[in-house]
């Protein structure tokens, strides 16, 4: 009896929803992307329904499939997806300039040689950089980040510590429209491949209300009302979505968007999801991925997840 009794709790804490969850260190790294409890750890699945989710949706292109914004890179493949540079304490600091200045977090950032920044330097995107000091777990990442004659850019940037659950100020933004970090929302090679995806995923839709719910803390939108998705809001793929025909890491993927959903972090295109820029991305994985309807979504009511508004630990 005594046994089973053993095996039964493990049992029982291996497949618990409760947040707390081993989350796979980012590559490189021994850093988790922030506390177990983080928001964008939370288990949604029983969450109910938002009051104006149909609203939401009804502006936000339904008839067409996801977008995975990643894919293949090196060879014949497009380079597409956000890179994560991870670098030593030691990695030399320099001072940007920003054009959100007021709203930057004006530290030294470890830029360099070695940066990778997305889409490539000569870009005409939104060229994030995104890096990781590996020795301190702290996060730094830009928006529009160029370099000329010697000086380093950016539109804005955001610095978080990995360890801790604190936001930035209510109203500022960050290399993202909702003011949140890029990083813990990004599907990453080594979690899909090991089929241990524990996170929300952040997404883009085109338009989007003057508004943002905690945890985001900006928002950048062009309408006024309430039926429109603000910042911040949190769909889930519906829990009765069939993965008969989807490989094991495209289930991995569907998973993870029944249990902690998308997130709307920034304006873009309608239903692009986002994932780092990896040479091992399969391409029978993002082809699978392309299936996956947008109707198939619903936005989740995430207030009850709130213990403190200058914070992202949920209950």
């Amino acid at each position: 009896m005594r046994r089973f009794s053993v095996a039964l709790l493990v049992l029982v804490f291996s497949a618990s929803s409760l947040p707390g969850a081993a989350a796979r260190p980012i590559a490189g790294t021994a850093c988790q992307t922030f506390p177990a409890d983080n928001y964008w750890r939370a288990d949604i699945s029983d969450l109910p329904v938002h009051p104006r989710s149909a609203q939401w949706l009804s502006h936000m292109s339904t008839a067409r499939d996801l977008h995975p914004d990643f894919g293949p890179a090196g060879g014949a493949g497009p380079n597409y997806g956000i890179p994560i540079t991870v670098v030593r304490h030691d990695h030399p600091r320099v001072a940007v300039r920003f054009t959100y200045s007021d709203e930057s977090d004006h530290v030294r950032y470890p830029l360099g040689k070695d940066t990778r920044i997305e889409g490539g330097r000569s870009s005409d995107g939104d060229r994030h950089a995104i890096v990781v000091d590996r020795g301190s777990c702290r996060l730094f990442e830009t928006y529009a980040t160029s370099q000329r004659n010697g000086r380093w850019y950016a539109g804005s940037g955001a610095t978080w510590s990995l360890r801790s659950n604190d936001l930035r100020p209510d109203g500022w933004t960050s290399a993202d429209a909702a003011g949140l970090p890029i990083l813990p929302g990004l599907l990453r090679w080594n979690e899909v491949r090991d089929r241990s995806v524990n996170h929300a995923i952040r997404f883009t839709t085109d338009i989007t209300r003057r508004a943002h719910l905690w945890p985001a803390r900006h928002d950048a939108g062009s309408q006024d009302g309430a039926a429109y998705p603000p910042m911040g809001a949190r769909f889930r793929l519906r829990a009765g979505f069939p993965t008969n025909g989807y490989g094991p890491a495209a289930r991995a993927v569907i998973r993870a968007m029944k249990r902690y959903g998308l997130v709307l972090a920034d304006n873009g295109s309608p239903w692009f999801f986002q994932g780092e820029r990896n040479l091992h991305w399969p391409s029978r994985l993002v082809s699978e991925l392309k299936t996956i309807p947008a109707s198939s979504f619903e936005a989740v009511d995430t207030s009850g997840l709130k213990v403190s508004g200058g914070s992202a630990e949920v209950r």
